[in-house]
């Protein structure tokens, strides 16, 4: 693989996104942590008929923010969110509003594992996990097809095992 690196030695955009899929997972996690509050609105709109103008802003408030957060958000996440891993490092940016980009060098990495939630089952996705000896904490490789993260642990196992260090 090529070096994800401009010249000077600053880090360029990480080649790879996660599955298309990931849209749908961010979508459909953001709607279900909207339920509460919509159901919340409806309620009180059920039982307290006195405050119609307030309750209208109210849901029209929270019925905007829905939709920017299900439709919106994931689109964004999905143009940020990018990934690589080379025979030196695993890059990732990720983030929508505010955005993080990370550089685990191969020689700190401490083990790799799959994680799979029930709306990641559903959908075929799965996260790698990337666990290195620093203290920025584990890097997250989100929403990839369940090929590519087999794939991707199987390929950064190889990569670790060339690379004998004791990883701290």
């Amino acid at each position: 693989m090529s070096e994800p690196s401009t010249p000077g030695g600053i880090m360029a955009d990480p080649a790879r996104r996660p599955s298309p899929r990931a849209k749908l997972l961010w979508a459909v996690s953001s709607a279900l942590s909207w339920v509460i509050p919509v159901v919340g609105v409806a309620v009180w709109m059920a039982f307290d008929t006195n405050r119609r103008a307030l309750q209208g802003v109210v849901l029209g408030i929270v019925l905007a923010a829905a939709v920017f957060s299900i439709v919106v958000i994931p689109l964004w996440r999905y143009a940020v969110h990018r990934w690589e891993i080379t025979d030196e490092a695993v890059y990732t940016r990720t983030g929508w509003l505010t955005q993080e980009s990370r550089v685990a060098p191969i020689t700190r990495v401490q083990t790799v594992d799959t994680y799979r939630g029930p709306l990641e089952r559903l959908l075929g996705l799965a996260t790698v996990t990337v666990t290195t000896a620093s203290s920025a904490g584990a890097v997250h490789i989100s929403a990839l097809a369940l090929e590519d993260a087999q794939t991707t642990v199987t390929q950064l196992t190889a990569i670790a095992a060339r690379h004998r260090g004791d990883a701290t």
